[in-house]
């Protein structure tokens, strides 16, 4: 399951420390030799990481084909340009410890401090909260943070049936189309539970946890794709 607050403060330190020196010496340096020393790509990523700026987002827009656009609250992300700030190079699988109603409440109370990219129900339907190239704050370790993609599946870690045909499906769809986006190998190392996170003290997404079944499938769902591949730009969630 997604954490409770831990990240935020962590996340909040961070990005002052490195992210005001990163700004403070590249204007210095602009000001000093009155020259685009940067090149222009790096510049507007910094424009928008400065106070008050934000990136622009397009409302309801989503990175996963057919996904439903809900917004976490933006106390339990940051705001990021993955890949090109962060690598990605995991893909976290958490189980919520609820319904997905109840996900989506907690993903969007500013109290919370933690939210997903995405949650999966158990009908297979997948609901986007988080753009992948923000940094949720899901895994209990700032660096995972950085450099994953979160999903949370409906139901509990106790109760298999929870785990349905049309949610591994769904998963591992979704999970080979981000693999495939990010270059990242399909297996157990690059894949792997919010338990398997260093430092976290989290379960998820527990012993029946299908990974034999589930790991073969992203793989079949990747090799789909890549013999009838097909543009996957943003959409508009419904």
């Amino acid at each position: 399951m997604h954490d409770q607050g831990g990240d935020t403060a962590k996340d909040t330190d961070r990005r002052i420390g490195r992210r005001a020196l990163l700004i403070g010496g590249a204007v210095a340096t602009a000001a000093a030799v009155g020259t685009a020393v940067l090149a222009q790509d790096d510049l507007r990523r910094m424009w928008w990481r400065l106070p008050s700026v934000e990136k622009p987002r397009k409302e309801g827009e989503v990175d996963f084909r057919g996904a439903r656009w809900v917004a976490a609250s933006s106390s339990n992300w940051r705001m990021a340009d993955r890949p090109d700030d962060f690598g990605i190079d995991r893909v976290i699988i958490h189980v919520t410890q609820g319904s997905y109603d109840s996900a989506v409440k907690v993903f969007q109370n500013p109290a919370h401090g933690a939210a997903t990219h995405y949650i999966v129900r158990q009908d297979g339907r997948v609901t986007q909260m988080i753009r992948e190239l923000d940094v949720a704050f899901h895994a209990g370790n700032r660096d995972f943070n950085e450099r994953s993609v979160g999903i949370e599946h409906e139901g509990f870690v106790d109760r298999p049936k929870d785990f349905t045909d049309a949610m591994y499906e769904a998963s591992a769809r979704l999970t080979a189309r981000i693999c495939a986006r990010y270059d990242i190998p399909v297996d157990r190392k690059h894949i792997i539970g919010h338990v398997e996170v260093p430092g976290t003290d989290h379960t998820d997404p527990g012993p029946h946890w299908d990974w034999d079944r589930y790991i073969p499938l992203v793989r079949e769902a990747a090799a789909k794709q890549s013999a009838s591949p097909s543009p996957e730009p943003s959409t508009r969630g419904a």
